[in-house]
């Protein structure tokens, strides 16, 4: 298969040379003339990516940033000239007509834009669901390397959080709230057609400069096509694609410095010594040094000190660069790009390389036949030993960095071993590494005659994902056998789709069909060997046979979807709108008890106010549309072979031998069967005062029933838990998109862009019962995620008496409210406090223009969540680390109500909630267009450079590295976490960086 997909790849590159070479040469032969243009709005702006066609054909080019184009012509043509919410033109061109210049005038119709939606377009006006279009502002200028950074707080109802911001990690997303409890519930993700979700593959893989458009597919008239994929929301990728016309080469490129956002300073030296003192004061021991540890005597006494976190760090550098060639004839339209990604992280040892090159080609072979490929390759390179900040931050001002041979010290604070040296980790062999080759195709048929508006549409895809995981931690990184350890997957799948759709007009009434057939399959295999007790440390992670003992292990899965489904919208008069969509899906996940099938129906209908004959000629109505949805989708994200009841292989002593047996595994559910969704949507889109306020708002009730839920088990039984489906949730929320044309002047411009969403989840079951699960913290009627704890109401001070509410209390320790009211302090005071995701987000974008400059500031909030704190909770290590400057502590000449003493011993396990609020100046973007007069004279078609700035302030009451960030202490990490560039855990702690980058994006003619 491999070899079969290398030969495509070669064969489609050749078919491209050929059809490009043979395109251009039949037009040098024909009488050609070039025609020049410019298309500007009524105040003389360029309308940059304005469509100019040749009418009657599907020759046509896009203009550039400057508004300008340039078209290639045979002979008297007939040109259309268009833009989103403008009125068309056509203007009438001969072989005598150098220069025109367009003038296009404000039609107030913002709902005529043609936008992608499941397995096809529509214009704005006939979409019955609630989809999303992310700003095309927000897909250029930026520095990220995964577009859902560009997304973070720019679309209603979209959650996007960066819990750590290690280079080439991917942020979460979530869409209208968490519907389930233990099941996925990230939205499914298409790119050109073909799922990427379920692939093995990521959007690390997508280079963002290659992106066209991004929608958002929310309520179930949108997503309900995708059926089971659909419950989570989905995002739709539009990656660029050729135009007619000549070649068009663009470089896109940019590069700038990363630095820490915040830094949680450690106390310095003095700090350091007088934290010391106060810890043996309040613990009633004698002090009979002034640092904690022999080792750091000899630098005290001298005066030497190390600023660990500065030598755990380095300054980052971000640099991306991409080339792309685009163009082709009426019949052949291509667009290959190449792009290299550098980026070296602000922690040493964190680094992430990214070399992507996509090929996408379009051919009409004939009038009635069109074929197309969509050809990417990605390479992610997170290879390298890295360092510590989580023990840089605990080190003595007084540690020993090196040895005198110039190695790392392994304990710098010895005798002191809880803490290692922080740099350890540069000393290790790291080799992390993916590639993602994918290829999709697509045919398609369009039918003439009798059957005229029906076409046949064949989508292909295979995907092949390669993965190598290698580590290497020997004698210099504190491993004196020295462990090597080899990883290796892969990952196979393809998708094919049958597409037939029907498109009729008869009088006013427009039938649009969709129907689908489509499987879809993935295989993963993976195997890993490890070693230990080398020689010597020289051949690494290259020669595991070379270890004293070795091990291995491997385990492949399969999983399989197949789909059918249909779809009708019939609209009427460009007034009414009906939208019926059912899916059926079958998936190999589920139990053989039930069935693997189920059935996913919506139904949505809108009604376009605006052109109704009593708002048609409206001077502050331009456009109104009130649309409204309901249906049910599925959600089947669990992992293979959960129905199946398992035993895993052991080892254990029988006789004095070591024998392999079997111990219990997995327990299976033969009944196991799809979550449901139903979901209502109720919005209105919306133009007023010829399009200078604009927008959308929506108001959405889901409810999920069937959870696919763990259920706990007694340990008895040789299980902890097993799947089922239990449960219940509900999701409601509202969500406002608005844009303001506040300035409309001819060199000043000034454009606001407000997004709102509130969300409110609740649990509405568990297990049938009317209980709560104390254990796993879910409670009836409050969210799914909820911080349930002790209610923190102050520290015991000197003089008060804690005897009766809270018998062993001393001076210093922290006080709880009572909250039943019994006069004491126990488990039964814990109450809920708050939930985790935020109750509403919002973004706020204003940008400017004056003349050729712009400039972009958008501004990013996130409110009502609360989070543990983990940097105020040090339990018995506060006397042998250092501590964070602003975290404080209780003493009697210090008596805060804030923080508790040194001794505190936390055996109640208070997590130390806190309001992990935030509002984020989240980029600003300054960019000045080069005038076309003076690009015109060094043959350049147009040039745009830009200064970025990213994460550039935050205000929080949060103290710590970041209040969106996840910061694991000493011993604790996320085994959950799928992120490939690192484990999440303590190891890989990583505050969020500002970053500031110098770009410029240019076209060549």
């Amino acid at each position: 298969m491999r070899k079969f997909f290398t030969y495509a790849v070669y064969l489609t590159c050749l078919i491209t040379v050929i059809f490009t070479s043979f395109s251009t040469a039949y037009a040098q032969e024909a009488a050609s003339y070039v025609i020049k243009g410019k298309v500007v709005d009524n105040k003389n702006l360029p309308l940059p990516g304005a469509s100019v066609k040749v009418a009657g054909t599907s020759q046509g080019v896009t203009a550039d940033g400057n508004g300008a184009f340039s078209l290639t012509l045979n002979g008297a043509a007939s040109l259309t000239i268009s833009f989103t919410g403008m009125e068309t033109k056509s203007v009438a061109v001969n072989s005598t007509t150098k220069i025109i210049n367009v003038t296009l005038s404000d039609n107030g119709k913002q709902l005529n834009e043609v936008i992608v939606v499941g397995y096809g377009t529509q214009k704005r006006s006939d979409v019955t669901g609630a989809v999303a279009s992310v700003p095309k502002a927000r897909l250029t200028e930026l520095p990220v390397t995964n577009v859902l950074q560009a997304i973070e707080g720019a679309v209603a109802g979209v959650n996007i959080s960066t819990s750590s911001s290690v280079p080439g990690s991917q942020p979460a997303a979530l869409i209208r709230g968490q519907n389930s409890i233990n099941a996925s519930s990230s939205p499914y993700v298409v790119v050109d057609g073909i799922p990427l979700s379920k692939t093995g593959g990521s959007l690390n893989d997508i280079n963002p400069n290659d992106i066209a458009s991004v929608e958002i597919l929310k309520d179930a008239s949108a997503v309900a096509i995708y059926g089971t994929n659909g419950s989570n929301g989905v995002i739709l990728v539009t990656t660029k694609r050729g135009n007619t016309g000549k070649p068009i080469i663009r470089y896109n490129g940019y590069v700038g410095t990363e630095n820490l956002a915040h830094i949680l300073e450690p106390r310095n030296s003095a700090q350091y010594v007088q934290k010391y003192a106060d810890y043996l004061k309040q613990t009633g021991q004698t002090q009979t040094s002034p640092v904690p540890n022999n080792s750091e005597l000899p630098n005290y006494k001298a005066g030497r000190t190390i600023d660990w976190v500065k030598e755990a760090t380095q300054q980052g550098i971000m640099q991306d660069h991409n080339v792309s060639i685009s163009g082709g004839s009426t019949d052949v339209k291509y667009f290959i790009s190449g792009d290299y990604l550098n980026q070296k992280g602000v922690v040493k040892g964190y680094q992430y390389q990214r070399v992507s090159i996509r090929s996408n080609l379009d051919i009409n072979v004939t009038n009635y036949l069109t074929v197309g490929t969509s050809l990417y390759y990605a390479n992610n390179n997170y290879d390298g030993g890295r360092a510590n900040l989580l023990f840089a931050t605990a080190m003595s001002p007084y540690g020993n960095e090196y040895n005198a041979d110039g190695s790392y010290t392994i304990y710098p604070m010895n005798p002191e071993q809880l803490y290692t040296n922080p740099l350890l980790g540069l000393k290790t062999d790291q080799l992390n590494r993916s590639v993602n080759l994918s290829g999709n195709g697509y045919a398609e048929v369009k039918f003439g005659g009798v059957l005229k508006g029906l076409r046949y549409h064949l989508n292909a895809g295979y995907n092949y994902l390669p993965t190598r995981t290698d580590s290497y931690v020997g004698r210099l990184a504190n491993n004196l056998l020295g462990t090597a350890t080899a990883t290796s997957s892969e990952t196979q799948s393809y998708t094919v789709e049958n597409l037939l759709y029907y498109t009729k007009d008869i009088g006013k009434s427009h039938i649009d069909f969709t129907g689908l057939y489509s499987a879809q399959r993935r295989r993963y295999f993976t195997s890993t060997g490890t070693a230990t007790g080398f020689v010597n440390d020289e051949l690494s992670y290259n020669s595991l046979g070379s270890g004293a003992s070795q091990s291995s292990t491997s385990s492949s899965d399969r999983y399989a979807l197949n789909s059918q489904m249909g779809r009708l919208i019939y609209s009427y008069d460009g007034r009414y709108v009906f939208t019926a969509t059912a899916r059926r899906d079958g998936s190999s996940v589920f139990g053989v008890n039930t069935t693997k099938y189920g059935w996913f129906p919506s139904v949505a209908a809108a009604w376009n106010i605006s052109n109704e004959a009593f708002l048609r000629n409206s001077n502050v109505v331009s456009s109104l549309k009130l649309r409204g949805s309901y249906g049910r989708t599925g959600n089947e994200a669990i992992s293979v072979y959960q129905t199946i009841t398992a035993d895993k292989s052991v080892r254990f002593p029988f006789n004095g031998v070591s024998t392999i047996g079997l111990q219990a595994d997995n327990l299976g559910n033969d009944n196991l069967h799809w979550e449901t969704t139903n979901q209502a949507d109720i919005g209105v889109d919306f133009s007023l005062l010829k399009s200078r306020v604009s927008g959308s708002l929506d108001v959405y009730d889901y409810r999920t029933s069937g959870l696919l839920l763990k259920r706990s088990l007694p340990n008895i039984t040789g299980y902890s838990s097993v799947w089922d489906n239990i449960g219940k949730t509900a999701n409601k929320g509202l969500e406002l998109t608005l844009t303001t044309q506040n300035i409309t002047g001819k060199a000043f411009r000034w454009e606001t862009s407000i997004v709102y969403a509130t969300n409110r989840n609740k649990i509405v079951s568990i297990y049938g019962d009317g209980k709560d699960d104390l254990g796993n913290r879910w409670f009836i009627g409050q969210p799914v995620g909820v911080i349930y704890d002790y209610k923190m109401t102050g520290v015991w001070q000197t003089g008060e008496d804690a005897s009766k509410q809270d018998p062993g209390a001393k001076p210093g320790d922290l006080k709880f409210a009572d909250t039943n009211g019994d006069g004491k302090i126990t488990a039964e005071d814990r109450v809920v406090q708050g939930q985790t995701a935020p109750k509403w987000t919002g973004g706020l974008t204003n940008t400017f223009h004056y003349k050729n400059f712009n400039l972009s500031v958008f501004i990013q909030t996130a409110q009502g969540m609360l989070k543990n704190n983990a940097d105020l909770n040090y339990a018995d290590e506060s006397g042998r680390r250092n501590t964070p400057v602003d975290i404080g502590y209780w003493a009697s000449t210090n008596p805060t109500n804030s923080f508790q003493s040194l001794n505190y011993t936390n055996t109640r396990g208070y997590g130390y909630p806190r309001d992990a609020s935030y509002t984020r100046i989240k980029d600003i973007t300054f960019s000045y267009v080069v005038p076309q007069k003076f690009l015109d004279k060094i043959g350049i078609a147009s040039l745009t450079t830009y200064v970025s700035g990213r994460n550039l302030a935050t205000f929080t009451k949060w103290i710590g590295w970041d209040p969106e960030q996840t910061y694991y202490t000493r011993g604790t990490g996320n085994s959950g976490s799928n992120q490939s560039a690192f484990v999440a855990d303590y190891t890989n702690n990583y505050p969020v960086t500002r970053t500031f980058v110098l770009g410029v994006n240019v076209s060549l003619k």
